[in-house]
């Protein structure tokens, strides 16, 4: 099977190019405080919107394992190398669209000997489509998180866009009144410029 580089269109056997991922796609690590929440993102969302719309359509999978592989991954190593505790992950609504589930997809490959995802264990009962919304609108239709997982643990919560943060600070809120420590939040890309 031929593969391209989603970015430049060349033959690569990953979805980004070796020149497109070091060049075009490096991480900037940037850190926003939304109320009592630290939301650590890996992109700008402008950087890495063709990929991060992927998520809409079958080729999604590829891309979101990719994107897994190249952030998510090596942070929560390097995040349990940096500690002795062990730490539980849990994805923003990994409800399955299009086939997969993209949260899905980044919160699998942060499971190592000490960190334990807790998938499907955070879903919105809403399903609103928040996309190109104000914040009002986001604000009078809240996602009504149901939490089924274990309490009294330490967690970080994963999702893939940061936009208001109205959703994260939502899915803290639940968490929180079920006894979970959300440490921080973990995004793809930030939509603040």
């Amino acid at each position: 099977m031929r593969m391209r580089c989603f970015s430049c269109h060349t033959l690569s056997l990953t979805v980004l190019c070796n020149k497109c991922r070091y060049e075009l796609f490096k991480p900037t690590i940037k850190i926003r405080q939304i109320g009592t929440l630290s939301v650590v993102s890996f992109y700008r969302y402008s950087t890495i919107e063709s990929l991060l719309l992927s998520k809409h359509k079958p080729e999604g999978f590829r891309i979101f394992k990719y994107l897994a592989k190249i952030t998510t991954e090596p942070f929560v190593e390097k995040f349990l190398s940096e500690s002795d505790s062990s730490i539980n992950i849990i994805g923003v609504d990994e409800k399955v669209k299009n086939g997969y589930s993209h949260v899905a997809c980044l919160t699998k490959h942060m499971k190592r000997d000490r960190s334990t995802v807790l998938h499907s264990s955070l879903i919105s009962q809403n399903s609103i489509n928040y996309a190109g919304k104000s914040l009002q609108y986001r604000m009078n239709n809240p996602r009504d998180f149901s939490y089924s997982g274990f309490s009294d643990i330490d967690a970080i919560l994963v999702d893939d866009i940061i936009t208001t943060g109205i959703t994260l600070q939502e899915a803290e809120r639940t968490l929180r009144q079920s006894g979970v420590n959300v440490l921080f939040a973990l995004t793809i890309a930030d939509a603040k410029e």
